[in-house]
């Protein structure tokens, strides 16, 4: 059974740093797309950062800069590191896994979620 857990989140001050991480197990995804996703409260579930087989990254224009997403394979594990945090970045984040190595933006396209974990940036 496959299972990604995360980890991390909590509050920080605006300006202040966290990471995520995302740790699969039942299955291998180092040569699969997997990416960060993020909802706030009475938004849609919006895309953050991916990256695909290859470790092409991709993001979200209002957190380029400032987010990496990074992956371990011999963890089989993925991260979020996150800077220079807003006020804005509150959301509770997910991890999401695809059957494919090709990234997408799509929510949808993902097959495999994590159980999402709070961010909360004060201002």
């Amino acid at each position: 059974q496959v299972s990604l857990v995360q980890s991390g989140g909590g509050l920080v001050q605006d300006g202040g740093s966290l990471r995520l991480s995302c740790a699969a197990s039942g299955r291998t995804f180092s040569s699969h797309a997997m990416g960060w996703f993020r909802q706030a409260s009475g938004k849609e579930r919006e895309f953050v950062a991916a990256l695909d087989w290859g470790g092409r990254t991709y993001y979200k224009d209002s957190v380029k800069g400032r987010f990496t997403i990074s992956r371990d394979n011999a963890k089989n594990t993925m991260y979020l590191q996150m800077m220079a945090l807003k006020p804005e970045d509150t959301a509770v984040y997910y991890c999401a896994a695809r059957n494919v190595e090709y990234y997408s933006r799509y929510p949808g396209m993902y097959a495999y979620w994590g159980q999402g974990t709070q961010v909360t940036v004060s201002s």
